[in-house]
């Protein structure tokens, strides 16, 4: 991997217009941005304040640009991919790899075709067995695509790899066979690449329409794992944007170097990212671009696949140490989530000074806003539902194994776990609004977090630690500020 350029002009040239994320809030009239990966109050001069209209800024000269930059590499705005200068398609190589499954093989290819044109495309066949393979020469020969055939299965990263090496355009567009490309997703992706920071940009992927779907897919439909919902942003580890899947991404090949790791049949994607981001390198999600996949639709291949997904925890574990913990918490959220936990007569008292005592941190930190007493209660508040967010994932998902022993002799522990699982289907049915009864939604995000987290499990067992179920509590959860905004500087 070559190490990327910084370069303003280029990333956001004039025309270009960034907005603000959803999550970041205007306060004090104006004056004061909230917001940001991580999180962090911005204090605004009074010039740089005329800059941003309503919710965006549009570059026009250097001061508009460097402003503009700044917002984006916080975490707190986002280029338009709209108003960014149009990508060359040509300039794109397509790669995928098949085991298997020709029939969606061929749809994939005819709607690269359609979107994308004559570009060039390469298969990699990862070891299927004869019939199957005749089939994907077959569909890949019919639609102008060079196959490359491996001897032996090898799994998705080894298969791409593969691909990878016979790429000679700057761009690589990596797409699974159960994939259909939506028009005009690869260029609202290829427009950000005006960034040369920019490595990875991957597109929100949705559930491809089928006719009649069951309760799993109407669970996938609205909770898939590879759907990172509504919200674009850049791709950080421990940021609410932490991976992509690579179910479809595009890729600067001078980047990506030799590709995924070597071996991985799992979790390749966010290793791929986390060691991007570790080089300065960039990765962005797209939601406005989008792509459909085929879900599993039969309810042991969809539990199986959690599973699986689940089994990568330990080998994130092993090349990324806490990057890959389950949950991360600043001090006091952890003695918040503990004292919850604990179910005691003194638990509601603890919880609440660990509250107060990050209340007051808070509001010394975010001292250059107006009202920082209200700013700082909310932001703690944000910061307690997160933790115990997290803690409830911590019971139902990836600790289950524990907790259900724990229940058969504690009726505390079987309280705590009757409460994690019912609040924890609650939130999610109220954000997600699935076309699905709550009850059967309940029991799929519970079978869900079953599977996953026994995949957690073995793999950890399989490894021989159990690092992989720690989770790692850092010094501060929340940067509200730079030293520079705490002092009132101006930010212009």
């Amino acid at each position: 991997m070559t190490a990327p350029v910084d370069d303003a002009r280029r990333a956001l040239p004039d025309g270009a217009i960034v907005r603000l994320a959803r999550r970041t809030r205007i306060t004090d009239g104006g004056a004061v941005l909230v917001g940001g990966s991580p999180a962090r109050v911005s204090r605004l001069a009074p010039a740089a304040r005329e800059l941003l209209v309503g919710r965006a800024v549009t570059v026009r000269d250097d001061r508009t640009r460097a402003f503009a930059a700044r917002l984006v590499e916080a975490g707190q705005a986002d280029p338009d991919p709209r108003s960014l200068p149009p990508g060359d398609a040509r300039e794109v190589t397509v790669v995928v790899p098949a085991f298997g499954r020709s029939r969606q093989l061929g749809r994939l290819l005819d709607s690269v075709r359609a979107d994308l044109g004559d570009v060039p495309v390469i298969v990699v066949d990862d070891g299927s067995v004869p019939a199957d393979a005749a089939a994907i020469r077959a569909a890949a020969d019919a639609r102008g695509a060079e196959i490359v055939v491996l001897p032996r299965n090898r799994g998705p990263a080894d298969a791409r790899n593969a691909g990878l090496a016979r790429v000679r355009t700057p761009f690589v567009l990596f797409a699974d066979s159960d994939v259909v490309l939506r028009p005009g997703a690869v260029r609202l992706l290829l427009a950000h690449f005006a960034d040369p920071r920019l490595a990875l940009a991957a597109p929100r992927v949705v559930g491809l329409p089928r006719p009649r779907p069951n309760a799993v897919l109407r669970y996938e439909q609205a909770r898939s794992s590879l759907d990172h919902g509504g919200d674009g942003g850049l791709v950080r580890p421990h940021s609410p944007l932490s991976w992509v899947s690579t179910t479809c991404v595009l890729a600067r090949v001078s980047a990506i170097g030799d590709g995924f790791g070597r071996g991985m049949r799992v979790a390749e994607d966010v290793d791929l990212v986390w060691r991007l981001a570790e080089r300065g390198w960039r990765v962005r999600y797209e939601p406005l671009a989008e792509v459909a996949h085929e879900h599993r639709a039969a309810a042991r291949a969809w539990l199986g696949r959690k599973f699986v997904y689940g089994t990568g925890a330990a080998d994130l574990e092993r090349r990324h140490g806490p990057l890959a913990a389950p949950a991360v918490l600043a001090p006091w959220a952890a003695v918040l989530l503990a004292a919850v936990a604990a179910q005691r007569r003194w638990s509601l008292p603890v919880a609440a000074a660990a509250a107060a005592w990050a209340g007051v941190r808070t509001a010394r930190r975010v001292g250059a806003t107006a009202r920082p007493g209200p700013l700082a209660a909310r932001l703690t508040a944000q910061g307690a539902s997160a933790a115990l967010t997290q803690g409830s994932a911590l019971v139902v998902r990836h600790w289950w194994p524990a907790f259900a022993v724990a229940a058969l002799v504690s009726r505390r522990a079987r309280r705590l776990v009757a409460v994690a699982a019912v609040a924890d289907a609650a939130v999610e049915y109220a954000r997600l609004r699935p076309r699905l009864d709550p009850l059967r939604f309940l029991v799929l995000r519970r079978l869900d977090d079953l599977a996953y987290g026994a995949g957690v499990w073995w793999g950890a067992i399989r490894s021989g630690s159990l690092r992989a179920l720690a989770p790692y509590v850092r010094a501060a959860a929340f940067r509200p500020t730079e030293a520079a905004a705490r002092r009132g500087a101006r930010a212009d």
